[in-house]
């Protein structure tokens, strides 16, 4: 990026907003000598953010650590977006109990390219750098990265509170993952990083960076880690292999349905981390859910509401809390209900005399409304058993809604007919059409 004349805002407002929701700023002094010698000379701070391209999309959880991207954006500091090609392939050992799967060239490529797309739904994209760690990692010679290894001792390493736990239960650690955190050290040499952000979990590796840097005569990098936001279960962080995820490109009525699902407890942490209210509006929010004056109800609209218009425009925000509110508050199918019709084959050749639901619940599958967190091998039929045995399916006998009879038996005949809606789960809906 180019240098240009900046209009900084004052040091003490940037703190302020660095500050918000951060677990550790380490050291607290070198973060703000360092803004104010950038307010100073009107140099704008680098400010490395990396990913490794593990999974192909990204969810809110990954948005914690863009979100506050975004404010060093608008402080007018220079943000890089430092997608891990190179790291991705040696695998991340931060809270592993074993090895990771070692991901291929190819697919950790795909990953990459739908990451370079999604970030930009938070980022401003002409003050954001994209890089790519292969850039120079790919350029080591084997004597170079036998030299970055000197840079880092195996007993510092073995401080390290999962590889000691490893270690402990003899338990293997590969060498391929102790250079793990010594390559992710020198992408802030390579960049120059003057702040690295990261979750709670990538502290080592932040800290290990600082070491690495120093032993390049760098000066070090302030370490800023954020908290792992925890899924819809409350509970455990944000993983799309728990199933407690929202993802940043799912439907606006899929986004608002899921947002409106979270516990009370963890709503206002939601409010700090993934939205822009102030500072001084979420602690009024804060005493008004307190006193009873806001209503938990309302006040978790608004979040689903501002959330997803972050991501698909606040005409889409409005249109998915109007949608909620008809099925939930006022007990009314969603007008956006996916239309079936039953299949006609050898076993179900009419619906007149009553047929089996599960071939209605497999076009559901097929049009990508079911499942779509499942692996493709899963067959449709199989899924539709496990949502009976749930009890997540109701069957509503012409579309009314106070006669709904819940699918408790997928052995049952079930008499499906023209105009009969079909629930599955909280939000999908379907009509039976000829």
């Amino acid at each position: 990026m180019t240098h240009r004349k900046i209009s900084f805002p004052p040091v003490a407002e940037q703190m302020s907003v660095i500050q918000r929701g951060v677990v550790d700023l380490l050291p607290l002094q070198e973060l703000e000598s360092k803004l104010k010698r950038s307010y100073e000379i009107d140099k704008p701070l680098i400010i490395k953010c990396g990913f490794d391209p593990t999974a192909p999309d990204l969810h809110l959880g990954h948005t914690v650590l863009l979100q506050k991207m975004r404010q060093f954006q608008k402080a007018g500091h220079d943000v890089v977006f430092l997608i891990g090609d190179f790291t991705g392939m040696i695998g991340d050992p931060s809270g592993r109990s074993q090895q990771r799967k070692i991901l291929t060239k190819e697919e950790v490529k795909a990953n990459a390219l739908t990451y370079e797309k999604q970030v930009f739904k938070i980022l401003d994209p002409e003050k954001t750098r994209i890089e790519f760690n292969s850039r120079w990692m790919e350029q080591m010679s084997a004597a170079q990265l036998i030299e970055l290894a000197t840079h880092y001792t195996v007993a510092r390493m073995l401080e390290r509170d999962d590889f000691q736990k490893r270690f402990k239960s003899e338990t293997p650690i590969s060498i391929r993952e102790f250079l793990y955190p010594i390559v992710q050290g020198y992408d802030s040499v390579a960049l120059k990083s003057d702040i690295e952000l990261g979750g709670t979990d990538q502290k080592f590796n932040l800290l290990v960076a600082r070491e690495i840097q120093r032993s390049y005569g760098q000066e070090m990098q302030v370490v800023l880690t954020m908290p792992l936001l925890e899924g819809l279960d409350g509970v455990q962080k944000m993983s799309k292999s728990l199933g407690n995820y929202v993802g940043i490109t799912e439907p606006p009525k899929e986004m608002f349905g899921k947002l409106m699902s979270i516990n009370d407890d963890i709503m206002l942490k939601y409010f700090e981390l993934l939205t822009d209210i102030s500072n001084e509006d979420l602690l009024e929010l804060k005493e008004d859910l307190k006193t009873g004056k806001a209503h938990p109800r309302d006040t978790k609209a608004r979040l689903a509401r501002e959330i997803v218009a972050r991501y698909h425009g606040e005409a889409a925000g409005k249109q998915a809390e109007k949608e909620f509110d008809r099925q939930f508050r006022d007990k009314e199918a969603p007008q956006d209900r996916l239309l079936i019709k039953p299949p006609s084959n050898k076993k179900v050749r009419d619906i007149s005399p009553g047929m089996n639901v599960l071939p209605i619940l497999s076009q559901l599958t097929w049009a990508g409304y079911l499942f779509s967190q499942l692996p493709s091998e899963v067959k449709s039929t199989s899924n539709a058993k496990r949502l009976i045995s749930q009890k997540a399916i109701k069957h509503f006998p012409k579309g009314d809604l106070s006669k709904g009879i819940t699918i408790t038996d997928p052995k049952e005949t079930v008499k499906v007919e023209v105009g009969d809606l079909i629930k599955v789960g909280k939000r999908i809906w379907a009509e039976v059409r000829q």
